[in-house]
């Protein structure tokens, strides 16, 4: 190619790349949005929904608390059975109508004698079964049933504790019937004396009688879900017991100054028995520290304490120092027997006072009365609500009563209608605070409208451990309060009572001690 024509190509293509670039059109300009200052509306506020696990606060009204108890005595088929040679099925009978006439009256506890005299009321591979049962020492109930965890089970379905009571050192009662190769008397002959009025006793003092005792209780707490071991004034036995002659204990007594003792017979004889009581608290605490213990010692410590106090003297005749067990708190509740009229020389407000003055540990302080052969009165049932209502001045909140025995209330009406009446309302037992417990878990509870009732339900994820319910029910601004045992989860309420609406409901569960859990509440 020449370079004429290249000159030529050249002019002709940048003319047409000038001509392209000054026919483009200019870009658009894109419009901004004006900048405002108005400020936006709130939102429309969104009313909550209920919340089903909101808790409603209420103001519960509080559930008295008082002890109230009945020894069933055993021995000599004095309560129960009446006769022995009872089936099982009159055996079963009597116990549920006892058990029955107490919950009509709102007791809320028994002290059942099941070891009256080194022989038992339930099976045991430690002491024969009792001649008072059968009719003859070793010889089981036929058809077989264990009486023992009858009583446990049938009390507790009536919301009522059992208590076990048990002599530590009787060995064979006068009304015991004969003395066979079965009884505790053959096999252990060289720690069992006989009295002069026919009774036998284990020694306190010697170390075996005390491992034996000791491996009963234990067996019975370990075994048994009882809610306390009780004992009685039985340590060493009242004078009259051998003609008023001094217990035969010459055997342990030489053994212990062989050892170099120095301590006079008086003592030594009521270190053995400090000990033994020390020893069964501590090991029922081990075994299982719910379980309470519990002493019904005879009611006077020693004449002049309070002063002008006469009588007998427990730590010299029986050698049982109960004001040191009470001062030291080796025990949850005491049971002083004060079984003698409001005025006189054993006078039971004087005693009451004195004991309670002695209570340096603060435990549950609940006397006995006298309430079958309370003497010197004009009106028995008059005294023995006159000393229920004295125990709850003196006791303040804290308070409560054993009767002795339940034959006083079931053999007599007007001594039952009188005791019922001073128990007119339903009563949880005193808390135990220094017994520690697992804090029980708030119940659940669920209500439904029928209409002209609400039916409600609950439950507990620790069922297990809940004795009793407290239900909580307001009609209008009225509370009313019931307890209900452990087998009661439901109930049907009327939407209206005399005239006023039902509005809430609450409940809350009850540990064997007492202790209440939080409360599951609805509104209606």
């Amino acid at each position: 190619m020449n370079i004429r024509n290249l000159q030529y190509t050249v002019l002709v293509a940048t003319a047409i790349f000038i001509n392209s670039c000054s026919t483009q059109k200019p870009a658009k300009q894109v419009a901004k949005k004006p900048v405002t200052t108005t400020k936006p509306l709130p939102p429309k506020p969104v009313t909550p929904l209920p919340d089903p696990e909101k808790k409603i606060s209420l103001d519960l009204p509080e559930v008295n608390r008082e002890f109230r108890a009945a020894w069933i005595a055993t021995v000599a088929n004095i309560n129960w059975p009446s006769k022995n040679n009872l089936t099982t099925q009159q055996q079963k009978d009597e116990a549920i109508k006892i058990l029955d006439l107490l919950k009509n009256a709102n007791f809320n506890a028994v002290i059942f004698q099941a070891r009256p005299s080194a022989d038992a009321m339930y099976k045991s591979d430690l002491e024969p079964w009792s001649y008072f049962l059968t009719g003859s020492i070793g010889k089981a109930p036929m058809p077989f049933y264990d009486p023992l965890e009858f009583w446990i089970t049938e009390a507790h379905k009536r919301g009522m504790e059992l208590h076990v009571w048990l002599n530590p050192y009787r060995a064979h009662h006068t009304t015991g019937g004969p003395i066979t190769e079965e009884s505790l008397i053959k096999k252990m002959p060289d720690q069992i004396v006989k009295l002069r009025n026919g009774m036998y006793w284990m020694d306190p003092s010697d170390g075996k009688t005390q491992d034996h005792a000791s491996k009963v209780i234990k067996d019975l707490v370990k075994r048994y879900d009882i809610d306390a071991v009780h004992i009685d004034d039985y340590f060493y036995p009242y004078r009259e017991y051998n003609g008023g002659k001094d217990f035969p204990d010459n055997k342990s007594w030489n053994h212990y100054l062989k050892q170099g003792g120095n301590l006079s017979r008086a003592d030594w004889r009521r270190a053995n028995v400090n000990k033994f009581i020390k020893r069964i608290h501590d090991e029922i605490k081990a075994e299982k520290s719910y379980v309470q213990f519990g002493i019904s010692p005879f009611g006077i410590w020693k004449p002049g304490f309070p002063e002008g106090i006469k009588g007998s003297s427990q730590y010299d005749e029986l050698y049982a120092d109960a004001k040191l067990w009470l001062n030291q708190g080796w025990l949850d509740y005491f049971s002083p027997q004060l079984y003698w009229k409001n005025d006189g020389p054993q006078s039971f407000p004087a005693l009451l006072k004195w004991w309670e003055s002695e209570n340096t540990q603060k435990r549950h302080l609940y006397p006995g009365l006298n309430t079958i052969g309370l003497n010197g009165v004009s009106d028995r049932p008059a005294e023995i609500v006159s000393q229920i209502n004295l125990t709850r001045q003196i006791l303040k909140n804290s308070s409560g009563t054993v009767h002795y025995s339940v034959d006083g209330l079931s053999k007599n009406v007007d001594m039952f209608n009188a005791v019922k009446n001073a128990y007119q309302t339903q009563a949880l037992i005193p808390r135990t605070p220094w017994i520690k417990a697992k804090p029980l878990d708030k119940p659940n509870l669920s209500v439904e409208n029928n209409g002209n009732s609400v039916s409600i339900k609950w439950n507990a994820l620790d069922a297990a451990n809940v004795f009793q319910w407290i239900l909580y029910v307001k009609n209008g601004d009225t509370w009313e309060t019931e307890i209900l045992e452990k087998d009661i989860v439901s109930r049907n309420l009327p939407l209206n009572k005399n005239g006023k609406k039902l509005n809430t409901v609450a409940l809350k569960s009850v540990d064997r001690l007492g202790n209440e859990s939080d409360y599951d509440s609805k509104k209606l």
